[in-house]
């Protein structure tokens, strides 16, 4: 293979410089530099989107990709046809119907209470699509599905009634025709436990076909549940649905119904790439640096290249194939640091974290090639750029001076 003749002497000047200790410290520099500004991004980023993918898979085992509710808060009356018609769309791999209503629960034993969000499902059709069986921390022997008067209430609100599975507790609901709420006995079958607290803190399962009977709305649904074959094409399939189905419906996919999450987490993660890359943005002035230091030490032989026929354009490459060679250096060496790094904590329990504030016990790594790519990327034409300004000074020194001065 023939190597350029810049990248051959940029290669020779930077093997030449470990005979003086100066100027191999500062391209140690340079290097280091870069391969810590890299590693130190790589990891952040496998950090953050870990974070991100682990919140996405807890939201997605409680929550379908796509929910279609009325905008008037009116009932489904019509909910059976519109199951049978999302179920021919080749997009669409389950439904399932719910009814949502808010209300109280209070345990049997003691006077404490709180407010609940109560979701009525089929049991196997709700399974099918989220896996609350998978999701189920604790159970009753007797439990394999819903029946009337059986709920599965969140670990966090089942803590703060004090009750446990084989309890009983009470269900207040406002009533719409007089002053007395609607009161219900339960029997707590299950306690699941999702990882997100506003849902473990919130809500609990009841039968759908119970709860069509004690809300008098027989035929009746809040809302269709519906399961994408791929959730990544949810928001997409939700903007077809609601062009299919009009006013007075309204569907929304998952990241719409907790878009402000995403975006916190999508702003901290551009946020952090743009702080981190600062530090190979000083890398680069190492490299300038020490490319301004290089062309001091090496004017005799410029101005000799010079004079024996090396364009200027010539020797400017010289010098930015140094630079860029320093910087690829230090970039490969930060990618295999970081990546390498991002590993030993995801396969290790090196440190732990409080489940109480972060609602994992360990730090959710997840390695995206997108990232590692953009990284490079970046670092990259960091490193292009450091490498020019140095490249256009040398271009303009004057062979003579350089060889009488140098």
């Amino acid at each position: 293979m023939i190597i350029p003749t810049g990248l051959f002497i940029a290669i020779r000047y930077l093997k030449a410089r470990k005979k003086g200790f100066f100027a191999l410290l500062t391209t140690l520099i340079a290097v280091g530099g870069t391969t810590l500004g890299v590693a130190a991004l790589v990891i952040t980023l496998s950090v953050m989107s870990g974070f991100q993918r682990d919140i996405r898979d807890k939201i997605l085992g409680i929550q379908p990709h796509i929910m279609m509710t009325r905008i008037d808060g009116d009932a489904f009356t019509d909910y059976k046809e519109i199951i049978e018609s999302l179920k021919e769309n080749k997009n669409v791999a389950a439904v399932s119907p719910f009814i949502y209503r808010q209300g109280i629960i209070r345990s049997v034993g003691t006077a404490a209470s709180t407010g609940l969000i109560v979701k009525a499902v089929n049991f196997k059709d709700e399974d099918a699509m989220v896996g609350i069986s998978r999701q189920i921390q604790v159970s009753d022997m007797d439990f394999d599905g819903l029946n009337d008067g059986e709920i599965i209430l969140g670990s966090e609100i089942a803590k703060s009634v004090s009750v446990t599975a084989g309890d009983e507790i009470v269900l207040m609901f406002p009533s719409n025709f007089g002053s007395m709420p609607k009161m219900y006995k339960f029997k707590v079958m299950a306690l699941f436990h999702s990882g997100m607290y506003d849902f473990d803190s919130s809500l609990g399962f009841i039968d759908l076909a119970y709860a069509q009977q004690i809300f008098n709305m027989e035929g009746e649904v809040s809302g269709i549940s519906i399961q994408t074959r791929n959730f990544d094409k949810a928001v997409s399939i939700a903007s077809a649905l609601q062009r299919e189905f009009t006013y007075p419906y309204r569907v929304k996919a998952w990241i719409e119904l907790n878009k402000n999450l995403f975006s916190a987490l999508k702003l901290e993660k551009i946020m952090m790439f743009l702080i981190l890359g600062l530090i190979i943005l000083v890398a680069a002035f190492n490299i300038i640096s020490n490319l301004l230091l290089l062309s001091v030490q090496k004017s005799k032989e410029i101005g000799i290249m010079s004079a024996v026929g090396f364009s200027k354009k010539s020797i400017a490459k010289i010098f930015f194939f140094e630079g860029l060679v320093v910087g690829s250096i230090g970039t490969v060496l930060g990618l295999v640091l970081g990546i390498g790094i991002s590993l030993v904590l995801k396969n290790f329990e090196i440190f732990k974290l409080p489940k109480g504030i972060y609602y994992v016990d360990r730090l959710p790594i997840a390695i995206i090639p997108f990232d590692i790519l953009s990284v490079a990327l970046c670092a990259f034409i960091i490193t292009v750029i450091a490498g020019i300004y140095p490249a256009y000074q040398v271009s303009k020194l004057d062979p003579l001076e350089a060889i009488r001065y140098g």
